[in-house]
């Protein structure tokens, strides 16, 4: 009995920690002088650059999970998928993006659509009124642009799992350039570019439904366009399991998204001038990391629950549902509500991904569940955290981005298949799409063996 008291005792002064460290850091927050505007500008420009080159490691992360989720004679086409949406990006959303999303008050339709090309250029200072260019900007312009450009790759990065091994190499990259200069830029712009949503009131701190359900819905376009993989379910409507070939780079590049997730959340503070701002900062890192782990957790029980046997692929998943879960508000939760937002994340993705195959919508490596289904969640559960958020308006916002996008990506797939067809031929997605569309294979020296 004792020893139970104990327990309970030192589980109670366990959860007790987390606000006792965050009172503690209230206490010393209160700056002893107030820095000068070029150290906030410095620091703050720091914090973009630091976080972009965060985020963009995060590519290196989409491209090893999906070499490590596809089979082996499609690893060649992913690796270079990632990489040239990554460049058709960084040229897209600097000749239209950039401008298309931050309009800076020179809108064409106001609220909803910026002018193309505005009156203030696209490397003016960020963070000033247009009439107040002459003014310091709180950052480098460059650092601002460089930081939004990763999350514009990462909205593409998304879609490139979910139709591996069928969809033809050309096609797709020509939906990157309408996805990044365009739609993902378009929709930002009516939260993050100051339109009607962030009028409203949505809140949605560094992009759960932004960028996750955004890239995810215009990847569930795609794969209603596109089909399932051949073989992947019987003339009974079973799903055939389609095994990754190497679960060494899968789990590699969900550690890398891991990491790179400490720049996607904690550099969206857009701000590193203050004491105040850097607690926060160190507050999003905690809270970013624990979100994962409770995602990563909650797979790792519920699959031995439901399969007898823990599963890893569904266990990696289970760490991204929880950073795209804590992505919308990773700031104002304590430790232990963000463990569990991260958790529920990892739940809901591990009954989707079936759910799925049910309806036979063949998502390779699980991004419709992973950012579209848990981006839902992470927008949805903001309100129990931030007062300023509501339910009624996170729903419109969810809705608003990823209906346009679902349908505007739907209308752009459907124009590629008429105008070029987007899926490979039978014969080449069978023998695999690295030797019969790029002529070369990421293992060579070991034939079809594995494939």
């Amino acid at each position: 009995m004792k020893l139970n008291k104990t327990l309970l005792a030192a589980a109670a002064a366990a959860i007790a920690l987390p606000a006792l460290g965050y009172a503690q850091e209230a206490e010393v927050a209160a700056p002893t002088g107030e820095a000068t505007d070029q150290v906030k500008f410095i620091l703050t420009s720091v914090l973009f650059l630091v976080g972009g080159f965060l985020v963009m490691f995060m590519a290196a992360g989409f491209a090893m999970l999906e070499a490590g989720l596809v089979r082996s004679k499609n690893v060649t086409m992913q690796c270079l998928k990632n990489v040239s949406l990554f460049a058709i990006a960084g040229v897209m959303y600097y000749l239209i993006g950039y401008n298309l999303m931050y309009p800076l008050g020179d809108w064409a339709i106001d609220g909803y659509f910026s002018a193309l090309f505005p009156a203030v250029a696209v490397l003016e200072p960020v963070g000033v009124a247009a009439d107040a260019l002459d003014d310091l900007a709180y950052a480098s312009t460059g650092s601002d642009y460089f930081f939004q450009l990763m999350f514009c790759a990462t909205t593409a990065s998304i879609v490139s799992g979910t139709l591996a091994e069928r969809i033809k190499l050309w096609p797709f990259l020509i939906f990157t350039a309408v996805l990044t200069g365009f739609i993902y830029p378009l929709t930002a712009s009516w939260k993050w570019g100051g339109g009607f949503l962030d009028a409203m009131g949505f809140q949605d701190f560094a992009g759960s439904t932004v960028v996750h359900a955004c890239g995810g819905a215009a990847a569930l376009a795609g794969v209603l366009i596109l089909g399932p993989r051949i073989g992947k379910y019987d003339a009974a409507g079973r799903t055939i399991p389609m095994p990754g070939n190497n679960l060494t780079l899968a789990t590699l590049g969900t550690f890398i998204l891991w990491l790179g997730w400490f720049g996607f959340n904690g550099g969206s503070q857009l701000a590193m001038g203050t004491v105040s701002d850097v607690a926060d900062v160190s507050r999003i890192f905690a809270n970013t990391n624990t979100a994962a782990a409770g995602g990563a957790l909650a797979a790792l029980i519920m699959t031995t629950l439901l399969y007898r046997k823990p599963d890893l692929t569904m266990v990696l998943n289970g760490a991204l549902a929880g950073l795209v879960s804590i992505t919308a508000e990773p700031l104002a939760p304590g430790l232990g509500t963000a463990t569990l937002i991260g958790a529920v994340g990892g739940v809901i993705c591990t009954l989707v991904v079936p759910a799925l195959d049910k309806m036979k919508i063949d998502d390779v490596v699980g991004a419709i569940p992973v950012h579209f289904v848990c981006g839902f969640w992470g927008t949805l559960v903001v309100p129990l955290t931030n007062g300023d958020a509501n339910v009624v308006t996170q729903i419109i916002g969810f809705l608003s981005i990823t209906i346009f996008t679902f349908v505007a990506s739907g209308v752009v797939w459907m124009i590629l298949k008429a105008a070029m067809g987007i899926r490979a031929p039978e014969e080449d997605e069978i023998e695999g799409l690295d030797k019969a569309e790029l002529g070369m294979e990421a293992y060579p020296e070991f034939g079809r063996a594995g494939a």
